[in-house]
């Protein structure tokens, strides 16, 4: 068996919520949206997600380099 401290369950759960369709449509009202207002209510709520997937990632990898 390998042993990797790499946070490949996070990463797949992330790319997985990320990647499909209402993901994807959400990524582009955040970023891509020709108006203020959907920019402005999506942005902060893609940040947020994706400040807990760095959170969850950065604890997988700790706990795997330090307790397998």
């Amino acid at each position: 068996m390998v042993k990797t401290s790499w946070p490949w369950i996070s990463l797949l759960l992330a790319a997985i919520v990320a990647l499909n369709p209402l993901g994807l449509d959400f990524l582009r009202s955040a970023f891509l949206a020709s108006e203020a207002l959907t920019r402005n209510i999506a942005r902060p709520i893609v940040l947020a997600v994706a400040g807990i997937v760095v959170l969850a990632a950065v604890t997988e990898w700790l706990g795997r380099g330090f307790f397998f």
